[in-house]
């Protein structure tokens, strides 16, 4: 390994995986041909607004429609507007963008094209409630999924049943213009069907799949958003429906991109890099325990790698909260981490959200070496309580090992690097 400290290592690895992610760089390949008739912009999620503006920085052709992003995402664009609203609680502001939306593509012509711009986040913020629900009613809902447990594959599939504009609706009411879905993914498995709750592919779940995962988390209310499954006439667009045959998806951006290019830049360095998965899911804490015992095995017998080399690994861990602490699932694990391995000297580790928010904190992330927990004792912090109360954010903020981005604009999921010496 080069002179570079181990922090500045792992930072430069994560602003590798950022930087493959980059609307910019990933969009403007993926356009499609101008259309004899209109071009209508649609989209949501954390980078859709970047993926706007990588839109009008090529089309010399005109073009009109609306994205939505997450508060704080916004960026400059002349013809495409930007609406910001909340996540992951959505709110009102996301309520009346997604209302506009679906209006925007009523009556269009087989010679007009939608271009719809889908990036993780994009399912809270496209919070359209199927009728006779209320906003209310899916804000409730998605509190109690945030808490559960419940993978992002599970969550969405209750938000696609839930919702007007999900689960493949928002393509159906763009019939018969063709639609082309440009896409980011967040998600293991990078499926479009989950990516933002699939608004313009096919649905192959079901309202009794849905209801199935609200009663495995033991979730029973609101009451109307229970009965609206129970009775299943709302269902999705299922595979096959003609409303979607000319509905194209794009992959533009995946984790395993992002990996990769942490991968190189590792390499550049003289470091050997070992890509554990792209699609990690579980509890946070327990996938530490796995990267921990990992590292370890490298340390003491140079298996599956000889050191220096770094453990690569993304995917969405899931988070279920029993304490009051400021959490953020990136935190947790690195917490976690930091316990299993017990200031081990020769392993230092990062583990941060590609989108610079970290659950509902301001900071992407954070880091950590042989020294944090002792560190953490010299200021009276038993690291053990925090994770007990799910409290990994103030736990670094006090050791000033907090990594703070601000919104990257792209979004493919967490990043964790775990450099063994």
């Amino acid at each position: 390994m080069q002179s570079t400290s181990e922090r500045e290592f792992l930072m430069s690895l994560f602003r590798a995986a950022v930087a493959a992610a980059d609307p910019m760089l990933n969009v403007p390949p993926h356009l499609p041909p101008r259309p004899k008739g209109r071009t209508l912009v649609i989209g949501a999620g954390k980078a859709s607004a970047e993926m706007a503006r990588a839109v009008e920085s090529v089309w010399k052709h005109p073009l009109e429609g609306l994205v939505a992003t997450r508060y704080g995402h916004k960026v400059p664009t002349e013809q495409i507007e930007i609406v910001e609203s909340a996540h992951p609680v959505p709110d009102e502001s996301g309520h009346r963008a997604a209302s506009r939306m679906l209006a925007m593509v009523q009556g269009l012509s087989p010679d007009d094209l939608v271009l719809c711009l889908i990036s993780g986040g994009g399912s809270a913020l496209l919070p359209l409630p199927a009728t006779g629900l209320t906003l209310a009613d899916k804000q409730m809902v998605n509190k109690a999924l945030l808490k559960s447990g419940a993978t992002i594959g599970e969550m969405n599939c209750v938000r696609k049943h839930l919702s007007a504009i999900k689960g493949g609706r928002l393509g159906a009411a763009c019939a018969p213009a063709k639609v082309v879905t440009l896409l980011i993914s967040d998600v293991p498995g990078d499926d479009p069907a989950i990516i933002a709750s699939g608004p313009t592919v096919p649905d192959p779940t079901s309202c009794a799949d849905a209801l199935g995962i609200l009663r495995k988390y033991g979730i029973s209310e609101p009451s109307a958003a229970i009965e609206h499954l129970q009775n299943g006439r709302d269902e999705t667009p299922k595979p096959g429906d003609p409303r979607l045959a000319r509905n194209q998806t794009i992959m533009v951006a995946t984790p395993q991109a992002a990996l990769e290019a942490a991968a190189g830049r590792a390499r550049q360095s003289g470091v050997t890099p070992l890509i554990l998965g792209d699609a990690i899911e579980g509890e946070a804490r327990d996938v530490a325990l796995v990267h921990a015992a990992i590292a370890r095995q490298v340390a003491a017998h140079g298996q599956p790698a000889a050191a220096p080399c770094v453990l690569l690994s993304g995917g969405e861990t899931t988070v279920t909260v029993r304490g009051k602490g400021r959490g953020g699932r990136n935190a947790e694990f690195l917490l976690a981490l930091a316990i299993c391995l017990d200031g081990h000297p020769r392993v230092h580790a990062i583990a941060c959200d590609t989108d610079g928010v970290d659950g509902t904190e301001d900071n992407a992330g954070a880091i950590a070496g042989p020294m944090s927990l002792s560190r953490a004792v010299a200021l009276g912090l038993r690291a053990k309580d925090y994770l007990a109360n799910n409290d990994g954010y103030s736990f670094f903020a006090q050791l000033g090992d907090l990594v703070v981005t601000g919104p990257t604009l792209t979004n493919v999921n967490d990043f964790r690097a775990i450099l063994i010496r």
